[in-house]
């Protein structure tokens, strides 16, 4: 079982995380919590996975690969649209979900042990249809409205495998931005 705690720590790293790595520096974002996924229309999601020995986090970015979504995601590589090609411009999608999640997975280890990350996977979003099939204790869905962007949907589900409780705390909130560490 998922305390409501722990529910709202993994929204809150989740959304720190998303603001980090899916808004530039100089645009405002609101992130709004939808109620259901019956507003999310794309046709395409990137899913990730963060996991531990206690529970799995899958997080799928939602995305319709068209103009307007593809000029947002290469601005954030500092390219357009124009430079790169179609498989070009999905994968700068997938990776800022994986800046995400790396953020999100640096942020969890504060918590717990042991916590490993998935590549990037882009599926059809008709596979979300079988995500009850896991018996997630905890789903989220979060639409993010960037200023000069089209409106972004993100869900969050965790599966559950013993009893989750933590809280955020202040200390835990990442300033980093996901950077690669040397040893």
């Amino acid at each position: 079982m998922i305390s409501s705690a722990a529910k709202e720590g993994f929204d809150l790293l989740l959304t720190q995380a998303l603001k980090g790595s899916m808004v530039p520096d100089d645009c405002n974002c609101d992130i709004v919590t939808l109620a259901d996924d019956n507003e999310i229309r794309a046709s395409k999601m990137t899913v990730l996975t963060v996991s531990s020995y206690l529970f799995r986090i899958i997080v799928m970015f939602h995305f319709t690969p068209d103009a307007e979504t593809f000029a947002y995601f290469t601005g954030l590589n500092n390219a357009s649209v124009g430079e790169m090609s179609e498989q070009e411009c999905i994968d700068a999608i997938a990776e800022r979900g994986n800046l995400c999640c790396g953020m999100l997975n640096r942020d969890l280890a504060a918590y717990f042990p042991h916590i490993g990350m998935s590549t990037p996977n882009v599926i059809d979003r008709h596979c979300a249809a079988y995500l009850q099939m896991l018996n997630c204790g905890h789903t989220q869905h979060f639409a993010l409205d960037i200023e000069r962007a089209p409106r972004l949907h993100v869900s969050l589900c965790v599966s559950d495998y013993a009893d989750i409780d933590f809280t955020v705390s202040p200390e835990a909130m990442g300033s980093g931005t996901g950077e690669l560490e040397l040893f």
